[in-house]
């Protein structure tokens, strides 16, 4: 095969030829040009949220989660209590690691195939004055659901509580507005719906209580302050940044520019998404959400009943015909996931759905019909 396999997964994801083009070059982590760099990529980022008049941006080195562990412990303090609405994998690993770093942590469940309710929340802050933040999953990429943040954003703000969003799968592709939405924090990274390569987080964070946050992370590496107040005075990131991240990024960046913004990047993986679902069923498969649930960012498919499917079989048969899947995040019932994000388009997504209709053919899998 000539090209490199479809990356259909939640991140990282496939990139163009020119964001990967743009890692070809060493930079000095020090130098002034890098620095410019930096803040080139910070003040874009905050132009997408529209957050210039009300928060910072603070970028920081790992994977995504690592973002998500430094925002709940720099803007929570040692003795807050986080409420965290529990609709899937993702919010379960918010509500460990706020558990793991001294945090109290109440965890409110919700079925996984529904989106959380913001009266419920309410009722939680209501019933419990005690509980200082809300942690919330945008979109849950363990099942494709999409939380209201504009509603629960709303009840936090009523109640006088801070607001933690894990938008890893979100940003850049659904609206988020500063301006509109109130929220401390809101984290995100650099290999998801900009289309960056995966090895850097960054955190939007209100700067309202940013002063406030000095001294509540129990982590040298991950204290988002320290990196804030850092970054100000000096331009430089505190430890070695993933300098060739920061480059793909910012080219990533630029064509996200290019292509229209959030709104276009929307309607492409909305367009990607109606492709897959449609092309899908025709095959028999089934996705686990209502549509009117169902994020465009990942879909997950019940498995077929046929007794001749395994997921690894399948996984193979697909990737030999240059597509990556993803496995389920759920324990009830067999799924896997597709992804929509990514810089490909319908055609990519019609051949990723001929793809599957071979790797069953392969299989001797008459129909990707589950057992319902």
């Amino acid at each position: 095969m000539d090209r490199d396999a479809i990356l259909l997964t939640p991140g990282p994801l496939t990139t163009t030829l020119r964001t990967k083009l743009a890692m070809l070059k060493d930079w000095g982590s020090w130098d002034a040009e890098f620095n410019a760099l930096t803040a080139g990529v910070r003040e874009r980022l905050l132009d997408i949220v529209h957050g210039q008049e009300t928060h910072v941006v603070v970028p920081l080195q790992g994977s995504g989660t690592f973002s998500v562990e430094a925002a709940v412990a720099t803007l929570v303090p040692k003795n807050g209590h986080v409420l965290v609405p529990d609709n899937g994998a993702y919010c379960k690993r918010a509500a460990k690691l706020s558990q793991m770093m001294g945090r109290r942590a109440t965890v409110m469940p919700v079925p996984e195939d529904a989106p959380i309710d913001a009266a419920a929340v309410e009722k939680h802050l209501a019933a419990d004055p005690g509980i200082t933040h809300v942690i919330l999953i945008h979109c849950e990429t363990g099942t494709g659901v999409e939380n209201p943040l504009a509603a629960v954003a709303a009840v936090c703000e009523k109640h006088g509580k801070g607001l933690i969003v894990d938008a890893m799968s979100s940003f850049a592709a659904l609206p988020i507005d500063a301006r509109k939405v109130r929220f401390d924090a809101l984290i995100a990274a650099s290999g998801k719906c900009l289309e960056g390569v995966p090895g850097m987080g960054f955190v939007f964070i209100r700067q309202a209580v940013l002063e406030g946050c000095a001294g509540n992370s129990q982590s040298l590496a991950m204290d988002l302050h320290d990196q804030h107040v850092y970054m100000a005075k000096t331009g430089q990131w505190r430890f070695t940044p993933p300098t060739h991240v920061v480059a793909a990024l910012s080219e990533a960046i630029a064509q996200f520019v290019e292509e229209g913004g959030q709104p276009a990047r929307l309607a492409r993986y909305v367009d990607n998404c109606r492709t897959l679902v449609e092309g899908m069923a025709k095959l028999g498969f089934r996705p686990f959400l209502r549509p009117e649930v169902q994020a465009p960012i990942i879909v997950t498919f019940h498995a077929p009943a046929h007794a001749a499917y395994d997921f690894k079989k399948f996984y193979a048969a697909a990737k030999a015909r240059g597509f990556i899947l993803y496995p389920g995040k759920l324990t009830q019932v067999e799924t896997f996931r597709v992804g929509c994000i990514g810089a490909i388009g319908r055609n990519e997504m019609q051949q990723a759905v001929n793809a599957v209709a071979d790797a069953l053919r392969e299989m001797g899998i008459p129909s990707g019909a589950p057992a319902l």
